[in-house]
């Protein structure tokens, strides 16, 4: 299950996904958004480590590979979808192995990870991701960098990747450099700043929105 973004994302490269299809953490929390009616002619399976609405299969992606692929049937699949789930576990190095090894030859593996977030259990929130990160995470598989995206809690806003990732800049020499702001807003900055309203914010020289990047991998 994904949030509109994610469902947005899927349905900008739709042309890529074939079936069979699998969706990780799939459990339906009810402020989600359903995936699987995108595919009603395809073969479609949702794995989570619990059971609950849009559950197929209970998976705990962190077991042996053998075990996995029994539950799944000896399956390999040509689409994986994984969205906001590799935060939440424990050994994010072999839960990507195994979804390696459960793609098939020229298979795509779509990725939402948060690189900014607020911390959300379910039950457990463990890592952030970079892009590079991803890169590390599934280094069998290829990565164009022109399917990959940054989005915010704002819906359907997608942006490029770059250094700046989303950052909301206050760093007053820098924005007066790169004209980024007016300088009635770098003034307003600095106001708040020296007379320290709202310090949290203002005394730190830049910010970071919730931000998630979205990747797309190919099994080569």
């Amino acid at each position: 299950m994904g949030d509109i973004s994610q469902l947005i994302f899927v349905k900008k490269f739709i042309d890529k996904i074939d079936g069979p299809i699998l969706e990780v953490g799939s459990k339906d929390y009810g402020n989600t958004q359903n995936l699987r009616p995108l595919f009603k002619d395809k073969d479609y399976t949702g794995v989570d480590m619990e059971e609950g609405p849009g559950v197929d299969i209970i998976v705990d992606l962190t077991e042996e590979s053998e075990l996995i692929r029994k539950k799944l049937g000896n399956k390999k699949f040509k689409t994986i979808f994984c969205f906001c789930v590799l935060e939440h576990c424990c050994d994010p190095f072999k839960v990507a192995m195994n979804l390696e090894n459960l793609l098939d030859k020229n298979g795509v593996i779509f990725i939402s990870v948060p690189f900014s977030w607020r911390i959300h259990g379910y039950p457990n929130d463990f890592w952030r991701f970079t892009p590079e990160g991803i890169k590390i995470l599934f280094p069998n598989l290829k990565f164009d960098m022109k399917y990959a995206s940054l989005t915010s809690s704002n819906p359907d806003k997608f942006h490029p990747i770059d250094d700046y990732m989303l950052r909301i800049e206050l760093d007053v020499s820098k924005l007066k450099k790169r004209k980024i702001y007016s300088n009635f807003k770098i003034l307003i900055i600095r106001i708040l700043r020296k007379i320290k309203i709202i310090p949290f914010i203002t005394i730190h020289p830049y910010l970071f929105p919730p931000v998630n990047v979205n990747m797309i991998g190919i099994k080569q």
